[in-house]
């Protein structure tokens, strides 16, 4: 927003992070949708060979990724929130990540997961991981 603008009638524009928050956000919103609503078809696509299909608990994963694909979307829009949205959001990203690391140290998931999962699981956990840290030492500092 540019001084002397109303602030209830700008348009926010969105700066680098604000676009990371869209493009992930909405990643993450259309994952949830697609496991909410199309449960088998996320499953076959994404986690066939996690083990048999649980519709109830692919919805509950699709209902977590839409939660975090909506908090994104919401720190994209409302900068001052994304810190705390952002924070919300890399706990599920890095605890899904640290299981996924579990499962496959211990045999549950075939190796090839360390790669298949790194584009999806564990370098979103490690960028909203550093994300997180300077959004909150940025918070800190104009405090």
């Amino acid at each position: 927003m540019t001084a002397g603008t109303n602030p209830s009638t700008a348009t926010p524009s969105l700066d680098g992070i604000g676009w990371l928050f869209v493009v992930f956000g909405g990643l993450f919103a259309a994952s949830g949708l697609w496991g909410m609503f199309a449960s088998a078809h996320w499953y076959e696509t994404i986690a066939r060979d996690t083990g048999p299909l649980n519709v109830h608990f692919v919805r509950d994963i699709g209902e977590a990724y839409g939660t975090v694909g909506f908090a994104l979307l919401w720190g994209a829009f409302v900068p001052r929130w994304r810190a705390p949205l952002c924070t919300v959001a890399t706990l599920f990203l890095g605890l899904h990540a640290v299981g996924h690391v579990y499962e496959l140290l211990v045999g549950e998931l075939p190796a090839h997961h360390w790669l298949e999962d790194l584009p999806g699981v564990f370098l979103p956990a490690l960028l909203f991981g550093a994300l997180t840290f300077h959004l909150l030492r940025r918070a800190r500092e104009e405090i």
